[in-house]
């Protein structure tokens, strides 16, 4: 591409991205935001307070409850319940992994594609 082709390229995204920043400055929506932000920055100003401090008074979770007393939390979020049903002989399995013993066994026998199809549904 020559260099003729860029630049007016270049003007036409420019033009383009203009007309969109026009349009944004005229949004309702955006001037409200805007002037939320200028009113609550003024606020945290006149009474000395941080973004995070302004978060954290707002947060609704309660900060005594962040772990529980009777499991360890290891970081990772818990996975997902899923519940296969192999169709010629009807058993059903339901596992949060994948190293369940009778499903691994499918895999080996009908391939791990075919046994994800098998996939009835997921649950939290």
């Amino acid at each position: 591409m020559s260099l003729l082709n860029t630049y007016m390229e270049k003007e036409q995204q420019l033009k383009q991205l203009q007309e969109e920043l026009d349009k944004l400055k005229n949004d309702e929506r955006l001037k409200a935001e805007l002037d939320f932000k200028n009113h609550l920055e003024t606020l945290m100003r006149e009474f000395d307070k941080s973004a995070a401090d302004v978060i954290h008074l707002l947060d609704p979770r309660p900060t005594t409850n962040k772990t529980s007393s009777s499991t360890k939390s290891t970081g990772r979020a818990k996975r997902k319940l899923k519940i296969y049903k192999n169709p010629n002989t009807g058993e059903v399995v339901e596992t949060r992994g994948g190293n369940q013993k009778t499903l691994k066994a499918w895999k080996e026998e009908y391939g791990a594609d075919t046994v994800e199809s098998w996939l009835v549904r997921t649950e939290d």
